[in-house]
């Protein structure tokens, strides 16, 4: 039984570093949603998202998650005409960093909330495991 519930904490664990991970992310997004190119043309922030992968750790006889690697967003730059502004193009065309603020809190949403299910995978299971301790003791 406690091998079994190594092995939940173990899986839960993994869950909550993939998942903070994903959080900085969204909050890098958020910090750099109006983060504009500096000369004419330049491009601004792309938005960044984590990419996970799951494998099977044979040691723990766990299922784990890890972020394999942080890919920037392809999607096109959304444009608005300022030409007043230093990373304006000939057209006074500036692109704008492809992030959008509902899909990024939406997602830190997401995170938080995978997040709190992964802590109370290991909650629990810490305390199934001081609750077999303390019969053992008795």
């Amino acid at each position: 039984m406690s091998n079994d519930l190594m092995s939940a904490m173990s899986s839960a664990a993994s869950g909550l570093r993939a998942q903070t991970v994903r959080i900085r992310l969204s909050a890098e997004n958020l910090a750099n949603a109006n983060s504009t190119g500096e000369t004419a043309g330049a491009d601004p922030y792309r938005r960044k998202e984590a990419v996970f992968k799951t494998y099977m750790d044979r040691d723990a006889g766990a299922e784990r998650v890890k972020v394999s690697g942080v890919r920037q967003d392809t999607a096109a730059f959304p444009m608005k005409y300022d030409p007043s502004h230093p990373a304006a193009d000939e057209n006074g065309m500036v692109k704008l960093p492809n992030v959008s603020a509902l899909t990024e809190m939406t997602d830190l949403r997401e995170a938080q909330r995978a997040y709190e299910a992964n802590l109370n995978v290991v909650e629990s299971s810490r305390a199934m495991l001081l609750a077999a301790v303390d019969l053992l003791k008795a």
